[in-house]
């Protein structure tokens, strides 16, 4: 079953350039992982330093996957996630 993932980032906006290049560059590595299915990056609109990331995988060990590959550390656990003031994460399958 599908498995997806969105999750709202929020940064102080002095960080939001840092943040989004990490994610782009997550993005870009992510695509090439044989589970994933799409990998989106969103800026919100009137919120700066606020980002939405919709992400799908094939199932939730290709998730589990994709937390442990050497890029998630370096880009999201090491990178992004010591800047957010915010982030909340919604899991789900595909019906």
């Amino acid at each position: 079953m599908a498995y997806a993932v969105v999750a709202h980032y929020r940064c102080a906006p002095a960080d939001e350039a840092t943040v989004r290049e990490a994610l782009l560059r997550m993005r870009e590595r992510t695509l090439g992982e044989p589970a994933n299915k799409g990998y989106e990056v969103h800026a919100v609109v009137d919120e700066p330093g606020g980002f939405l990331l919709y992400e799908r995988y094939a199932d939730r060990a290709g998730f589990e996957a994709h937390k442990a590959a050497d890029h998630f550390e370096e880009l999201i656990v090491e990178t992004v996630w010591p800047l957010l003031t915010e982030r909340t994460v919604t899991f789900a399958e595909t019906l």
